[in-house]
């Protein structure tokens, strides 16, 4: 009798030991967070007409990386039209060339080139510099975990946190950003650093026309939307020629009084 009540636990405690792992949204987001300054390996992925693309094509200028699965039914397209909404916002004030966005299937079995095709028609952006790629299981396991991005199969889908990932001009994971309906300056203002931040290459004249555009390009809440807003450097500029023209005053005044004083004291003598 024991013997088969040994036999029974045995075989109840066997799925429970061999149960696939769940997906724990705070562990997510933590691993997510350590991947910030981590950098991301070379991967090879193929576009939407089978073309060979290797992430190392994307190096020189920032990338915006979302992963989703195509057979999602709501939030991965959702996520994607948000992104695109973004994106067209951000280059409204950085430049259509200023930053590359990649969206990439993590489901290996069906997000085939193919059917990537197919989910870029869907979501109809039309948006350049936008690629949607396609690779094998190895290179998203691996690429995953660089990215600190988990995903478990559930009920026929995936539980996964929702991310858009920025990646530097070299590589290096710059910023997480969370939801499927983010607020816009969490995608623009690391973006406009990274576009705007300086470049020890630039000469002196492309420094500071940098650093002006990084100073005066500015978030309007009321449209939702950023703008150049030269007002900001229109007063540093008319602060600075006050200041000079103050300074210079003081130093006239000063030089006028200690030649006077030598006057005095010469006329004493």
């Amino acid at each position: 009798m024991r013997h088969r009540w040994l036999v029974l636990l045995v075989l109840l405690a066997g799925p429970l030991m061999h149960a696939a792992p769940t997906f724990d949204r705070e562990r997510a987001l933590l691993d997510s967070q350590a991947a910030i300054g981590r950098t991301v390996g070379e991967h090879t992925f193929y576009t939407t007409d089978g073309t060979l693309r290797r992430l190392s094509d994307y190096r020189g200028k920032p990338l915006v990386m979302s992963l989703v699965f195509t057979s999602c039914p709501y939030v991965c397209p959702a996520t994607t039209q948000h992104l695109a909404k973004v994106v067209r916002k951000a280059r409204d004030v950085l430049g259509d060339a200023s930053f590359a966005v990649v969206t990439i299937g993590f489901d290996t079995v069906r997000d085939t080139a193919d059917r990537m095709r197919v989910f870029s028609r869907q979501q109809n952006l039309g948006i350049e510099g936008w690629d949607f790629l396609a690779t094998d299981a190895a290179t998203i396991e691996a690429m995953s975990k660089e990215l600190g991005f988990q995903f478990f199969p559930s009920g026929g889908g995936f539980d996964h946190l929702v991310q858009s990932t920025i990646i530097d001009g070299t590589g290096v994971i710059r910023r997480q950003v969370y939801g499927i309906e983010f607020d816009t300056p969490h995608l623009i203002e690391p973006l406009k650093v990274l576009v705007f931040g300086e470049d020890p290459a630039a000469s002196l004249v492309e420094q500071i026309t940098s650093r002006v555009l990084l100073f005066c390009t500015v978030y309007d809440p009321a449209s939702d939307s950023y703008r150049f807003d030269y007002s900001i450097f229109v007063g540093l500029v008319v602060g600075l020629l006050l200041g000079g023209a103050f300074v210079i005053v003081m130093v006239r005044e000063w030089r006028h009084r200690r030649l006077e004083l030598r006057r005095l004291v010469a006329g004493d003598g």
